[in-house]
């Protein structure tokens, strides 16, 4: 995939977003989300902080390292913190800055120099990755806001991009969780909104992921318990991945509980 497709389908994903929390009332920024102590304005406020850290990373890596070094020192309470601070701020400033610094990290990604790769809180990353994760965590936070609103959306082929960082991400999981990762690729299949099967790893892997797009997706940024998807494992080792995957950087979280959208 081309950096330039990614950044548009980065852009479509927020504007998304944006128009839904564009209309809200001022108090309904402080509706509760299903993350434990996150109203609507800490995820955008959350997608804020983190474009700006992206935007610095991918501009000035001597200067980010000073953050990875302020997450080391406080690994649990760095990212609440960050929110928190952004949230605080009236909605209406909160909206204009989250649109000032989503755009920033579009351009600033856009100059990374060929080659070259941007730090991050986990692996380094190109910067068609560092674009590819930035969708992921805006569709992810995005996904906490529309169920704070009880508001259904329309899955869509952007999924993709989540997808693929998951699968990318496999070893990534297992390392966070203490464990080894398999020395087998497996094969994951997911059926697509529009009915198209995208594949990942070989034909004949005796591990194997299936699922709808959606489904993974939601699994994958523990956005649902795997007892609410239709989210299928061939294999012990697939099984185990299922239990641990996540496609974000940072802490193994706690998910969502079985039953708590149904």
């Amino acid at each position: 995939m081309r950096l330039d497709d990614v950044l548009a389908d980065l852009s479509v994903e927020s504007a998304e977003l944006d128009r839904l929390v564009d209309g809200l009332a001022a108090g309904e920024w402080s509706t509760a989300t299903p993350a434990p102590g996150w109203t609507i304005a800490h995820q955008i406020a959350h997608l804020a902080w983190t474009d700006e850290a992206a935007q610095l990373a991918a501009t000035d890596p001597e200067g980010f390292k000073a953050s990875l070094r302020i997450a080391a020192a406080s690994p649990t309470t760095y990212v609440d913190d960050g929110a928190a601070e952004t949230a605080a701020l009236p909605p209406d400033q909160l909206l204009t800055y989250w649109r000032q610094t989503r755009a920033e990290v579009v351009d600033a990604l856009r100059r990374v120099p060929d080659g070259e790769k941007v730090p991050w809180y986990g692996p380094p990353m190109s910067p068609t990755s560092m674009a590819t994760a930035r969708l992921m965590e805006t569709w992810a936070h995005g996904q906490d806001v529309f169920d704070a609103l009880g508001v259904r959306r329309q899955p869509s082929n952007r999924l993709r991009h989540v997808a693929h960082l998951a699968v990318r991400t496999r070893d990534f999981a297992y390392l966070l969780n203490n464990r080894t990762p398999p020395g087998e690729p497996f094969r994951v299949e997911l059926t697509g909104p529009d009915g198209e099967l995208w594949v990942w790893g070989p034909e004949d892997a005796r591990q194997r992921v299936s699922a709808p797009a959606l489904d993974f997706c939601l699994l994958a940024t523990q956005r649902r318990h795997r007892d609410d998807l239709s989210v299928q494992a061939e294999g012990a080792d697939a099984e185990e991945w299922l239990g641990i995957i996540q496609v974000f950087a940072g802490l193994p979280g706690k998910g969502r509980r079985a039953g708590q959208f149904t």
